[in-house]
């Protein structure tokens, strides 16, 4: 069954000038007030079990006022661009409400006042496809799943699309019009053998284009088979292993594990957080590097200015396996005396910015595949990311499936392979980190907040762990 319909708010053709802001703006009463509003596009195609489930188009028609005043916040969204002086005025009041009248401050890390009107350079503007042709692609891969063989008996396919028109403007001065775009899509087989079943997808995502959804047909075989091959293959036995994570489980590892710690929201509220992650303090060895970053246009995380207005930046976390760096929103950089890095943003104009990741990544390093397996006598190869959870420093992690490595070749597939321990062990126990970096794409994204999905993404290369728990058989 399909779906069309109009959603959250729709676009009168109405939208907020320079002039208007600027006039709304000039009656904050506050240390600090700005103004985001945007007119996004949303469109979601979804496949399940063997036809077309849904199609929805909606449009997200509306913009949000956050006011500062003496440590205090206030913060209003609206829909009529008519009601921006009213909630200007109803943001400061509540800053006023909640700051601190004796003894609050507030701290805001500077910024460059920006003026820019930015459009991106488009590799295949997905307003240009139509939606006809979307399906038809879409329709096309949903057919060789379903035909590769008889025991593939669903397909799976989720494709998000969201074109954002976005203004920001604050009283710094900051004045920035910018098109946004985000592409998501999973598409994945589902194999089934009597009471074994075994579901294996790829994922797609691109800030530039839809033309990061062509040419998937090779790789769906491929998927296609490893399903297939699947059904029969042993569960790893449970153990303790020297594990080799291809580049879609180091950058689950890394993002999930590690990048959330970076978060300097999480950081200044918890004291026992902010000592474990003193920089200056050795994580790993002088192979590891990893930073997060809006560069990277091909990615679902790039981000050429933040929700606060600010200039996104390379951050490096760890550097020479030495942490360096952390994540930050104007206020967070102003209260732990750091420089703001491009990290707030926000799921929409409901939502005010929080400090989020935008591409976590692992620098390349310089050892090839076959080093990393040789010398090793029984490990075990993670291939793909199956999700996971954190518990703190604590992680849990399921690979898509992996190969066991015998005497450094190698072996049989293995399938329910699942990672666990603690971070910052696991960080000293990287021995080894590849040349050959990969981006992930897919469906989704992160979820901090109940701001949920917000595109994330990072370049990985494999990288070789020792003394890692694998849960599995007995």
């Amino acid at each position: 069954m399909s779906k069309l319909g109009l959603g959250k708010g729709s676009a009168s053709g109405v939208a907020l000038d320079k002039e208007t802001i600027k006039s709304a703006l000039a009656l904050a009463d506050v240390d600090y007030c700005e103004v985001r509003f945007e007119n996004s596009e949303v469109l979601s195609i979804g496949y399940q079990g063997r036809g077309l489930d849904r199609i929805s188009q909606d449009r997200l028609f509306g913009g949000a006022v956050r006011a500062l005043w003496k440590g205090g916040w206030g913060f209003v969204s609206f829909n009529s661009p008519a009601e921006l002086p009213d909630v200007v005025r109803a943001a400061c009041r509540q800053a006023r409400f909640t700051g601190d009248q004796q003894n609050g401050a507030s701290k805001l890390a500077a910024a460059p006042v920006v003026e820019e009107d930015y459009r991106p350079a488009w590799t295949l503007n997905p307003r240009g496809v139509t939606l006809d042709e979307k399906v038809r692609i879409l329709d096309r891969y949903k057919d060789l799943i379903l035909g590769y063989d008889p025991a593939i008996t669903a397909a799976a396919i989720i494709y998000g699309e969201r074109v954002t028109d976005l203004t920001f403007a604050n009283t710094d001065g900051t004045f920035i019009h910018q098109e946004k775009v985000d592409i998501g899509a999973s598409l994945s087989a589902t194999a089934r053998r009597g009471a074994t079943t075994v579901t294996k997808g790829i994922g797609r995502g691109s800030s530039i284009g839809f033309d990061c959804m062509l040419g998937a047909d090779e790789e769906l075989r491929e998927t296609c088979d490893l399903a297939v091959r699947l059904l029969d293959a042993p569960q790893v036995k449970a153990g303790v292993y020297t594990v080799v994570c291809d580049p879609a489980v180091a950058g689950l590892f890394v993002h999930e594990a590690f990048g959330h710690l970076s978060e300097a929201d999480n950081a200044y509220r918890n004291p026992d957080l902010a000592k474990a992650m003193t920089l200056g303090r050795r994580l790993g060895r002088d192979i590891l590097t990893i930073y997060d970053t809006g560069e990277q246009p091909e990615h679902r995380g790039y981000l050429r200015y933040d929700d606060e207005g600010v200039r996104t930046r390379r951050t490096y976390l760890v550097k020479d396996g030495i942490l360096v760096g952390r994540l930050h929103s104007r206020e967070t950089a102003g209260v732990m005396g750091e420089p703001p890095s491009g990290s707030a943003r926000a799921l929409n104009y409901t939502f005010p910015p929080i400090v989020r990741m935008r591409n976590t990544s692992i620098a390349a390093g310089e050892s090839t595949f076959e080093e990393m397996l040789a010398g090793v006598e029984l490990g075990v190869y993670a291939v793909g990311s199956g999700g996971g959870q954190t518990n703190g420093e604590m992680f849990s992690f399921n690979a898509g499936h992996g190969f066991m490595i015998r005497d450094g070749k190698l072996a049989e597939l293995v399938k329910d392979v699942k990672l666990m321990g603690n971070v910052f062990t696991t960080l000293e126990n990287i021995d080894m980190v590849g040349r050959d970096a990969k981006g992930r794409g897919g469906a989704g994204g992160c979820g901090k907040g109940g701001q949920m999905p917000l595109p994330t993404s990072g370049v990985c290369p494999p990288i070789r762990i020792q003394n890692v728990i694998i849960g599995g058989a007995k």
